[in-house]
């Protein structure tokens, strides 16, 4: 009797993971593309996530995405095969084995992208606000410099470390022609406002909006919001009361990364759209 052949073998790993929609996402993916796959989640203990990392692809594992809090440890862990745009980010979720070592990528920026796009946001010679200088801000610098953004401005609490968010991204390799500024948040207008402005702050999960100046917003301009949620996050309630043309939330960022970390396993773009409009219908009735 022929034994049928193993599933190429996949998982999120974090901590929590429980929450994660990725085992949901990619396995849409595959039946898209016709891949056969499992998929799952892989908790890990906060002091073991490079055992849990090698134990996983030691037993045939070919790809994990990384979410919170080990982002910074797969960076070190794939150290030695860095993608530019996880150099660049200083941080990895998506690991893969090839040739018999670990390489890592970070697809947040270009999932932000795409979904800002999927928006209609012109993103060529755009003027774009950042809010927040943690690690989703730099993660998503270098795409929005290769989407042909004109000036990028990272505004934070504490302007100090907008600073140093900049100067660490370009010290590991940053490739900009944009503008690119740092300030506090009171220094967040510009005379005309912003074509794009992207909370890239955690302040949506307390349901509380960035403590931003008024008249950011160009006209038709685009506020999004990396966080999502059933509702409208309270940075697109401020956006909107502000004269925000359009907000948007970042669950189409989430489907965005993905899609491209599965093109970096499987080298076939999966379409996000319907996988999107799933979620989307299923957080409405989760809310």
């Amino acid at each position: 009797m022929t034994q049928a052949p193993a599933l190429l073998h996949y998982a999120v790993i974090g901590n929590p993971v429980a929450h994660s929609r990725s085992p949901q996402i990619h396995t849409m993916f595959a039946a898209q593309t016709g891949i056969a796959l499992r998929y799952e989640r892989l908790p890990a203990a906060l002091d073991g996530f490079r055992d849990t990392v090698r134990r996983f692809f030691h037993d045939g594992g070919q790809g994990l995405n990384v979410t919170v809090p080990f982002k910074l440890e797969a960076f070190e862990l794939a150290s030695q095969h860095l993608s530019a745009r996880a150099r660049v980010a200083g941080a990895v979720n998506t690991l893969s084995w090839r040739d018999g070592t670990l390489h890592g990528c970070n697809t947040d920026g270009v999932g932000l992208v795409s979904d800002l796009q999927r928006l209609g946001a012109r993103l060529m010679g755009a003027r774009v606000l950042l809010v927040g200088a943690g690690g989703a801000a730099r993660g998503v610098l270098q795409p929005l410099a290769d989407a042909g953004c004109a000036t990028i401005r990272v505004v934070n609490r504490s302007p100090g470390r907008a600073t140093e968010l900049l100067d660490g991204a370009r010290a590991s390799g940053l490739s900009c022609p944009a503008e690119l500024q740092a300030g506090g948040l009171p220094e967040a207008s510009r005379p005309g406002g912003w074509d794009v402005v992207i909370n890239a702050t955690a302040s949506s999960l307390q349901d509380q909006a960035p403590a931003l100046p008024s008249s950011l917003y160009a006209p038709d301009a685009l506020a999004y919001d990396m966080m999502y949620g059933a509702r409208p996050t309270a940075f697109m309630r401020q956006a909107q009361a502000d004269g925000a043309a359009r907000c948007a939330d970042g669950l189409g960022m989430l489907v965005g990364q993905a899609a491209e970390s599965f093109y970096l396993w499987h080298g076939v773009r999966p379409d996000p759209s319907p996988v999107l409009m799933t979620l989307r219908t299923e957080l409405l009735a989760e809310g």
